[in-house]
């Protein structure tokens, strides 16, 4: 009955060793206000009782469909479960997380209008060590601000940072024509693929929250382990196979918001990492930005103050110099006037810092600092 009234809509979960999350997960996307859905889990070789779960669920819900491989991974689990998708439409949800009732059939809805080959929404952090907080980032308001349908990524270059699989609708036969899969064998493969989608098609951008991400208070998400080598080493792979699908598209300005904006938009992850952090990983992170900004610094990304100098500093090899500048910034985020780098006091206000960094620069072990590493912007002054 559903079917005939609302298009089809496929939804792959991956799942391995989630037995605590996965419940809500599939209770979320079943509560859809969107009905017709054709719901594939893909069991990933898990060795807790989550493939359990998944066939329960599929014995009593029949929108629902259990696939059992070996592990592989995410980016293989999802590309599993395209293989078995039946609907107009496909999505993507993550087994940890969690879909509000509407939030397909917004993006279902849209579609439909426009005729887009995907939609894209915005989404809010889950802080369930904080109570169950729900926060929408400030970046992904501004992104998914005001809405647009039809519009391709030269039009709106900056929404490739949203970079994420899980808040998207996608037609099935755009994705199977345009040759759409997810990397595997490697963490953040989100960003390779829905760069490929950004470029190739015409989508809408929704401000509605579409998606409930759970960070997990136990610090074991795949986005809670930048200080591990391979995490670095994942990092870069794939923001190495973005980059050059944005320079194969070729357009200039793109290709320029692309750099400064979007994949310089996480480098302070990063770079909050370098106190403590081992040869091998310093060298591979200094390497990693001498590829990507050595012919336009990071002196004019997105950053903020303290890490465009930080990003300077990785640039040219001063590993004690930046050092330093990051152990700061963690006195900074900790105390309300850390006396910090340098005797160099300054009020924390719970915003980027805005900070004299001449002042700071005189503190560090080596002077020749280029000067557009130490400028301020006029909203920063």
């Amino acid at each position: 009955m559903f079917g005939r009234r609302q298009p089809l809509l496929s939804v792959v979960v991956p799942v391995y060793n989630v037995e605590d999350y996965l419940p809500a997960c599939l209770d979320s996307v079943l509560a859809s206000r969107h009905r017709a859905l054709d719901v594939v889990v893909v069991d990933d070789g898990a060795t807790d009782s989550s493939g359990a779960i998944a066939d329960g669920y599929a014995e009593r819900d029949d929108r629902v469909r259990v696939v059992h491989t070996a592990n592989g991974g995410l980016g293989a689990a999802r590309n599993v479960g395209m293989q078995h998708v039946r609907g107009e439409y496909v999505a993507f949800l993550d087994s940890d997380d969690v879909v509000p009732p509407a939030a397909y059939s917004r993006m279902v809805g849209s579609l439909t209008r426009s005729g887009s080959d995907f939609a894209t929404g915005s989404i809010v952090r889950w802080e369930t060590d904080r109570g169950g907080e729900l926060h929408e980032p400030g970046w992904m308001h501004g992104l998914h601000n005001p809405r647009w349908r039809g519009i391709t990524a030269d039009q709106h270059p900056e929404i490739l940072g949203d970079v994420f699989a899980w808040n998207k609708v996608f037609r099935t036969s755009f994705w199977q024509s345009a040759g759409l899969e997810w990397p595997e064998r490697v963490r953040y493969e989100d960003q390779p693929t829905t760069t490929r989608a950004y470029l190739a098609g015409r989508f809408d951008v929704l401000p509605d929250i579409v998606y409930h991400w759970r960070i997990r208070g136990d610090g074991t998400s795949i986005t809670q382990q930048r200080s591990a080598l391979a995490d670095l080493e994942d990092r870069i792979a794939t923001k190495r196979m973005a980059l050059a699908s944005v320079e194969a598209h070729g357009n200039v300005n793109t290709r320029e918001v692309f750099l400064e904006r979007v994949l310089a938009g996480d480098m302070h992850r990063y770079f909050i990492e370098i106190p403590g952090c081992s040869d091998e990983w310093w060298t591979l992170l200094q390497s990693a930005v001498v590829e990507f900004w050595s012919s336009r610094s990071l002196v004019h990304s997105v950053l903020t103050p303290l890490h465009r100098l930080t990003g300077w500093l990785v640039e040219h090899d001063r590993r004690a110099d930046a050092t330093a500048v990051m152990e700061y910034a963690g006195q900074l985020a900790a105390s309300e006037a850390a006396p910090g780098l340098g005797g160099v006091p300054v009020p924390s206000t719970g915003e980027p810092p805005r900070l004299d960094l001449a002042k700071i620069s005189e503190a560090l072990k080596e002077a020749n600092i280029d000067p557009a590493a130490l400028t301020l912007r006029p909203d920063e002054a």
